[in-house]
This record gives structure tokens, sequence and C-alpha cells, in this order.
């Protein structure tokens, strides 16, 4: 009796510091983690680093450092590696099919990284959705729409969407059509709408300038205006030109100078 108590007390005894030690190891190895991702971030190579590159890597490390840290605990509790990685394989072949969405956005993480269709700060249209683009993780892109709202997108679907960067490129074209009403001189009218885009400052002289009568309906002539800017000067280029045109052309006395719709994106 007495030796089996005194086994009884050794098995505790032992498993106690099993345990004891697990618990040390896994609260170092927390604080290491911490400082080896803080120094990640920090250090001078990855500043160099493109932020969309930089926020992927700190997400991969730390999911590595994550995993190094458990089989780590296991083996320290004395658990069989051999019986550790046959659990793992089975549990792998099972959670792999259940989760076979979150893998193919794991998937489409990695092929964004390789072919980087957009980088962390770029303005795009995908899958349905515009925004600015904040971050790109392991598995989903985070955007903030122009309002202000949060989405995230699966990378997955990103990978199978087709991609609209407005920000990749230096320059754009702003394109403007205005509708003006039938018997007036169209000369006149594309001279005014050349005129004022040459008063804007900010449309570049090559590739020139161009407006043109482009259409007719029943009621209305449609001119349009063309006009190449810097990737940042857009917008303002684009409002600056229908405020204008419109008021010098009915300064002019030419009658019903309107500007046609334009769905808005960034």
């Amino acid at each position: 009796m007495e030796a089996m108590l005194n086994k009884l007390i050794d098995i505790c005894t032992e498993a106690g510091s099993k345990i004891l030690l697990a618990i040390i190891i896994y609260i170092v190895g927390k604080i290491i983690i911490g400082r080896i991702l803080k120094f990640i971030e920090k250090s001078k190579l990855t500043e160099k680093m493109d932020p969309t590159l930089r926020t992927f890597l700190s997400n991969a490390a730390r999911i590595v450092l994550y995993i190094v840290l458990v089989i780590s605990i296991i083996s320290v509790l004395g658990v069989p590696m051999a019986s550790v990685i046959t659990v793992l394989a089975s549990a792998g072949v099972a959670v792999g099919m259940a989760m076979q969405g979150a893998l193919g956005n794991l998937a489409g993480g990695i092929m964004l990284m390789i072919f980087r269709p957009f980088s962390v700060g770029d303005y795009i249209d995908a899958a349905g959705e515009s925004g600015t683009v904040k971050a790109i993780a392991m598995f989903y892109t985070e955007l903030l729409t122009i309002d202000n709202k949060y989405v995230t997108i699966p990378n997955g679907t990103l990978m199978n969407s087709n991609v609209t960067n407005y920000s990749r490129e230096p320059l754009r074209r702003v394109d403007i059509d205005f509708n003006c009403g039938h018997g007036q001189d169209i000369s006149k009218i594309q001279e005014i709408m050349l005129e004022e885009m040459q008063k804007c400052g900010k449309i570049l002289t090559d590739p020139a300038p161009f407006a043109r009568i482009s259409g007719a309906t029943d009621t209305a002539m449609t001119f349009t205006l063309r006009a190449w800017v810097k990737n940042e000067d857009y917008w303002d280029v684009y409002f600056d030109l229908c405020e204008n045109v419109v008021t010098a052309l009915g300064a002019a006395g030419i009658t019903g100078p309107t500007v046609s719709v334009q769905t808005r994106s960034e």
C-alpha cells in the first residue's frame, strides 16, 4: 500500500513538474514572440519593405512562432512526437476538408503577395466593393470606403474577381460629357471647353486636351471633354471642369449646358 502511495506521489510530482514547466514555457514563449514581432516590425530591413509585404510577413511570422511554441509545450508534457504527428496528419485532413474556403483564402493571400495587383494605400474596385486598401492579411483584405466604412473581402474571392486599381498608374484621364441645345455654334463650344482646360493648371499638355462633339439626341448635342492629369489631381480637375465649363458656356450664351451623369469612383 505504501509502495503504491509513493508511486502515485512520484507520478503526480512528475506530472506537476511537467505542467509547471509547460506553463513557464508558454509565458516565456509568449513574451519572446512578442519581442520578436516588435523587432520585425521596427527593424531597418522591414521598414524599407513595402507596407503590404511587411504586414503579410508579420502575420506569417506570428502564426509560425505560435506553432513552434505549441509543439514545444507538447514535447515538454511528454507526449510522443510520433503520436502527435499522426494525430496532426489525421486532423489536418479533416480540418482541410472542413476549411476548404479558408485554405483557398490563404492561397489567395499568397498569390496576392506574388502577383501584387494592388498594395496597401491603393484605391481599388473589386468583388462589388470599392475602397482604400488598409491591410492584406493572411485570409482577407481590409478596405476603407470613401464614406468611412470598414470592409473585409476574402482573398480567395479577390483572386477570382476583376480588380480595378485606380492608384497604380501615375496618370489618369478625365472624361466628361456635356449636353448643349441644338442650333449652337459647335466650333465655339469646343473652343470654350479648350480654353477652360488651358486655364486649369493641373491639366497636362502632353497628351493634349481634347474637346469634340460626340453625339446627339432629339433634344441636345453631346460634347466630350478629355484631359490627362496626375492621379492625385483627378477629382479636383473633374469638379473644377464641371463647374467652370458649364459657367463659361452659359456666360457665352450657349443654351442648356449640362453635365451628363457619371458614376463616381475614386
